[in-house]
């Protein structure tokens, strides 16, 4: 038992010091895209319940719109800025078995739980509780996934590879990622901009 938990801690801090070797830049160029998402997340309001929930039921439309918005202007500058060799990112591979399943889990988790791994951290500095309790939730979580991954991993197959978007399109990846990255935007600005209103929210844009 002890050899099995200094196997376990040593995955552990493998997996820290791979994190802090990729080289992710400055600190404070870090802390300000954090912050500048923060102030995004705060302004838009979807680390609220009411914005997951009402997306959940097609009574609110902000989620999506925010979503799609960002994926797509974001897919443009990513390639872009890798293409330049001024930002890298690393692929996961697509273990079909294992996407189905953590989707799932996913959706059923953002149903109950009204959060993503996104948001919540933000409704935590707001102080809610609740959040704060499904956090802790999210770490046993991980704890477990780590602990019985060598079990999981045999049901995650087939495994098949490393797949990006422009690679199925050879020759043409540019335009592909560029295509794409305006598709989602023109979806964003095309979703009716349908805004459920909670007490809280009426109070905020009276005194606005």
């Amino acid at each position: 038992m002890e050899n099995y938990f200094e196997g376990l801690w040593g995955r552990i801090v493998h997996m820290f010091e791979i994190v802090g070797a990729e080289g992710h830049g400055n600190i404070l160029m870090v802390l300000f895209i954090g912050f500048v998402f923060g102030a995004i997340i705060q302004w838009s309001r979807v680390d609220k319940f009411e914005k997951i929930a009402g997306f959940a039921m097609l009574t609110d439309m902000t989620v999506p719109k925010l979503l799609f918005f960002a994926i797509g202007l974001a897919s443009i500058g990513l390639y872009f800025m890798v293409e330049m060799g001024w930002a890298h990112y690393h692929i996961k591979p697509i273990m079909l078995g294992g996407v189905v399943i953590g989707a799932i889990l996913f959706g059923i988790a953002m149903a109950i739980f009204g959060k993503c791994p996104g948001t919540g951290p933000i409704s935590v500095a707001e102080g809610r509780i609740d959040v704060l309790v499904g956090a802790i939730g999210g770490i046993f979580g991980g704890a477990f996934f780590t602990w019985a991954y060598p079990w999981l991993k045999q049901i995650m197959g087939p495994d098949y590879g490393k797949l990006t978007l422009p690679e199925l399109f050879p020759g043409h990846e540019h335009l592909v990622v560029l295509i794409y990255g305006i598709a989602l935007v023109v979806v964003a600005f095309a979703i009716p901009n349908i805004e459920y209103l909670d007490p809280e929210d009426h109070e905020e844009k009276a005194e606005i």
